[in-house]
This record gives structure tokens, C-alpha cells and sequence, in this order.
């Protein structure tokens, strides 16, 4: 159980919410673990075997404070609010920034930040750990930082587009440095989709998969429409918005657990399978070893960049959405993206 910004997480399993008088009783086994005062929250967000009482229920409603249940892998299930929820107001707010150009221009300034300085420090931690000279990853390093210094000379989303895309074949083309793997089984090429034609890209599809899908939901949470984004355009039934929030993570958690996964041997050729299409797609097996890998590393424990408090990394999206609730209603004055240092 912890509080991040007003928000009450409780990702105990077996955990029961109670009122008692003006506060939430969280028990654990018949046992009072806490009792946290109704009054100082705005929302209370369960994960997996949580359950709460109807009065609790009622007592959240009356107090306009959100109750969201997700799954214990993080989907997104349900909310319930009370007939004062500002989340239509939320909503009209995200759809008007959407609309926006310099808005519009503004958010998606903040997400490639994120996006290009978080690839950046990929590479740069990649050259301190092999402490020997590699000129492409070096150039790599130094081409990053000139984009990201570039991005605040820039002022239409287009324009950022087209940085965004410099920026990503410069990266992609100094992934194969990362792969220590000397085998031809995980050579790489450059970025390949619907279908991934190598192992490598087959990983990194999978892994962005889930991330997407544990954004979208954390973003469902808040009460934000995932599928209205900023830097990612609308088209029907593609989530822009947990696209958007996603390159935050992409470089810090699904690249670095994909190299992870290959540079120790933990993925092998046979858990991938490869059609006569050159189309390449985990198996059964390398999917369990792969989520197995996604929940362990979701549970470490990091401190958080911008609020300065310990929490499991399966959070930090949550946290995001809530500081982009915050930021489109008015409550901060920037979009505090996620930085990894």
C-alpha cells in the first residue's frame, strides 16, 4: 500500500477496504494495516485480489473520490465515480489541446524529451559499462544530444515528427552495438513490425505490447481518453494518447529488458519460431519467459524522478497519468515527463 499524489495504490493481494468514520480502514487478514482519511484523496486504485465494502463505495462516491480496479498485471477493469467526477471536464480539456497546433506542439515536445534523452542515456550507459571506445555509439550519443537541443527551436508538431524520425534511425541503427550476443540468431537490422521479420524485433514487439497496454489502462484510471493523442494522430481504434506516454518508457524498460533478456542467454533461438514469410513471433514458451521477465522487472523499486519517492517501476505510469491529469486540468505548470538518469 502507498499514497502518490493524492492517490491511495494498494497492490496487496487479499487486502479489504472498510469505512471508519471519515477514513478508509485497510485490512489485511482481519487486521487494520492503516487507516488513510478519506479527505485527503482524490482517488484510491486497486490491483488484482482487493476488495471493499459498499459503503466504502458509497463513502468514495459522496467524497468524489475515484475507485479504479485493475487487474494484478495492471489492466485496466473498471472505475466508479461520483456524479461530481470532473472527468467530462478532463476530457473537454484534452480534446481542445488536441486540437490545438501549439498545444498540441507543447505535449508532444515534452513526450520526445523523454523519449530522446531516455534512448540517449541507453547508449551512453551501454558505453560506460563496456569501458572501451565505440565510434558509432559515441556519434550515436553526441547526434541525440543535438536533437534533443533542437527540439525546443521547434514549434509545430510536424516539424517535431521529423526530428522524431532522425532521432529514431539514428537509435535503431546503434541498437546492434548493444547486443553483446556474438550469434547470428540475434543479429539486427533496423526496426521491422506487423510482421517483426528477425528475432530481436520480435521481442521488442511483444514487450512494447504489454507496455502499451499498461499505459492505456493507467490512463483509463485517471479518467484521460488513451485514444487521443498528441504526437500520434487519430485513426480509429489506435490509442494515441497511451502511444504518446509510451516513448517515455520504450527506451528505459522494453529496450533495456530486451537486451537483458538476449545479452544473458535467458532467450534462445528455439523460443522464437520463424515462417517460411521470414515473419519471426515468440512461442509459447518464450512469451512466459518474457512476461515472467516484464512482472519482475515492473516490481523493482525505483525513485521516482520527479516526486522524489520510492516506488515499484509498474507504478511509474500510473504516477505519468496522474501528472498529466494534473497538467491538463490547470494544477502544473509543465508535463513532467519521465526521465531516467
Amino acid at each position: 500500500m502507498r499514497t502518490h499524489l493524492n492517490t491511495l495504490f494498494i497492490n496487496t493481494q487479499g487486502s479489504y477496504l472498510a469505512k471508519k468514520g471519515e477514513c478508509i480502514d485497510v485490512r489485511q487478514e482481519q487486521r487494520s494495516m492503516a487507516m488513510v482519511p478519506i479527505h485527503t484523496l482524490e482517488g484510491v486504485a486497486c490491483f488484482g485480489q482487493v476488495s471493499y465494502s459498499p459503503y466504502l463505495m458509497a463513502h468514495c462516491a459522496e467524497h468524489g473520490v475515484s475507485l479504479s480496479h485493475f487487474d494484478e498485471r495492471g489492466r485496466f477493469l473498471a472505475a466508479m465515480r461520483g456524479p461530481t467526477s470532473g472527468n467530462v471536464l478532463l476530457r473537454r480539456q484534452q480534446y481542445r489541446w488536441a486540437d490545438d497546433p501549439q498545444q498540441a506542439a507543447q505535449m508532444t515536445r515534452f513526450i520526445l524529451h523523454a523519449k530522446l534523452r531516455n534512448g540517449r542515456t541507453v547508449m551512453a550507459r551501454a558505453l560506460r559499462e563496456r569501458g572501451q571506445t565505440n565510434t558509432a555509439l559515441e556519434t550515436t550519443v553526441h547526434e541525440l544530444g543535438v536533437l534533443v537541443a533542437l527540439l525546443d527551436k521547434t514549434d509545430s508538431v510536424e516539424s517535431l515528427r521529423g526530428l522524431e524520425g532522425r532521432a529514431g534511425a539514428l537509435y535503431w541503427g546503434s541498437f546492434q552495438h548493444l547486443i553483446y550476443q556474438d550469434s547470428p540468431e540475434f543479429k539486427f537490422f533496423g526496426r521491422s513490425r506487423r510482421p517483426p521479420l528477425d528475432r530481436v524485433n520480435a521481442l521488442l514487439s511483444f514487450l512494447y505490447a504489454m507496455l502499451m497496454h499498461d499505459v492505456r489502462s493507467a490512463l483509463e484510471g485517471v479518467g484521460l481518453d488513451p485514444y487521443v493523442g498528441f504526437l500520434h494522430q487519430d485513426r480509429p481504434g489506435r490509442p494515441g494518447l497511451a502511444l504518446d506516454m509510451m516513448e517515455e518508457f520504450r527506451p528505459y524498460l522494453a529496450d533495456r529488458l530486451a537486451l537483458t533478456l538476449i545479452n544473458r542467454g535467458q532467450l534462445g533461438a528455439k523460443d522464437f519460431e520463424v515462417q517460411a514469410s521470414q515473419a519471426t513471433y515468440l512461442t509459447e514458451a518464450g512469451r512466459k519467459k518474457v512476461i515472467v521477465a516484464y512482472q519482475k522487472r515492473k516490481d523493482e523499486q525505483i525513485t521516482h524522478p520527479f516526486l522524489q519517492e520510492h516506488c515499484a517501476i509498474g507504478m511509474v505510469w500510473h504516477l505519468q497519468a496522474l501528472l498529466l491529469a494534473r497538467y491538463i486540468r490547470g494544477d502544473l505548470d509543465g508535463y513532467p515527463a519521465f526521465l531516467w538518469r
